[in-house]
């Protein structure tokens, strides 16, 4: 990708898809009458001010703002779908991704480190080889899980309409018109995907807790859940590192396990999903040049 092209990155949705910039978001989504609905809004400074230049930092905060975003706008393709005005927001939204998260860390992190450290208890497994157990299993778990939500066949459409988004961001960074017949040709893979995150996040445990020596079982717990942040900061700035230097052979080389994964949370799209992907990049960008303009305007 060329250093000066902005980084857009964005969603799948129910039968939709967002797309977010620097400045501006824009989600497109397919209703039942087969309509085009289109939702823009400008983004917090978050994206744009002091903190998002700090190393490690950034990917806290962006993450946060990001999954706050995310899950608000899912909620929104939910209500266009079925015709609900009720909204969640405010309070309920931040409750709902504070449980989620907690949820997600419970499954991912604290369950693996329980299991090893009962193995460390009980069968007298060294703490190095318990720990890397600990990894492989939380490794699995993601696996096992993802192959399971791939079977639903809602979750497939999800799954089809990421790989819309994806083909689209891909189009746009190859210098391509974003047109469905062009988009169609690019891959279902980017580099820079969240599936790609949550990957490097479970690598780069696998590495750190392998290092910790014996804990007694209530620390290892909580050693893992004071880690999260940490090795978030680090697998963010890590993805953003290896995507400034794609053109590099090694480079392309490391991520490929990364884009493997991909192939479990996406699925080929079709004409009428690259519509909606072409449509919410269309309205992100042009909102995003918008915002852009005006700001260079009063330097």
């Amino acid at each position: 990708m060329n250093e000066r092209m902005p980084a857009y990155g964005g969603q799948a949705v129910i039968e939709g898809v967002l797309m977010r910039g620097k400045y501006a978001i824009a989600m497109a989504n397919r209703a039942p009458t087969q309509e085009i609905v289109i939702v823009q809004e400008l983004l917090t400074g978050l994206y744009s001010g002091k903190l998002s230049k700090i190393p490690f930092l950034r990917g806290l905060i962006g993450l946060w703002d990001a999954l706050g975003l995310g899950m608000r706008y899912l909620t929104l393709s939910a209500n266009i779908q079925t015709g609900e005005a009720e909204k969640i927001e405010g309070p309920a939204l931040y409750l709902a991704l504070a449980l989620s998260l907690m949820f997600g860390i419970g499954v991912f992190f604290l369950v693996p480190a329980l299991i090893s450290g009962l193995l460390i208890k009980y069968m007298a497994l060294s703490s190095w080889l318990a720990n890397l157990l600990e990894g492989i299993l939380r490794l699995a778990l993601l696996i096992i899980y993802l192959l399971l939500i791939g079977k639903m066949p809602d979750i497939q459409r999800v799954f089809m309409y990421h790989g819309a988004e994806h083909k689209t961001i891909n189009a746009y960074e190859g210098g391509a018109e974003l047109t469905v017949e062009n988009v169609a040709e690019y891959p279902l893979q980017h580099p820079r995907c969240g599936t790609s995150f949550i990957l490097t996040l479970v690598l780069l445990s696998i590495l750190l807790f392998s290092l910790f020596g014996p804990l007694p079982l209530h620390w290892r717990l909580l050693s893992r859940l004071l880690m999260v942040p940490i090795l978030s900061g680090i697998a963010y700035e890590y993805i953003r590192l290896l995507s400034r230097h794609l053109d590099k052979p090694f480079v392309r080389w490391i991520i490929k396990p990364n884009l493997a994964l991909q192939n479990m949370t996406t699925r080929e799209p079709t004409p009428e999903m690259l519509e909606v992907a072409i449509q919410a990049f269309n309205s992100m960008s042009e909102l995003e040049k918008e915002q852009s303009s005006e700001k260079d305007s009063h330097l």
